[in-house]
């Protein structure tokens, strides 16, 4: 099995910053009762794991 290419691994990176960028910017601009938890926990998370921004637009936003 061959290992995964220099491209994958750049692109998959370079898709999870652009989440969590927009991520943070969507938490800035979403007021305090707009999001189910402390908005520094969530600010924790994405600055973490980028990854965790998936977890913040399925499960930390209120619609």
């Amino acid at each position: 099995m061959q290992k995964p290419g220099k491209e994958v691994v750049v692109a998959v990176v370079a898709v999870q910053a652009v989440s969590a960028a927009f991520a943070f910017r969507d938490l800035a601009r979403r007021g305090d009762d707009e999001v189910r938890g402390p908005k520094l926990l969530w600010r924790l998370l994405i600055g973490i794991n980028p990854g965790n921004s998936l977890a913040y637009w399925l499960f930390g936003r209120r619609h």
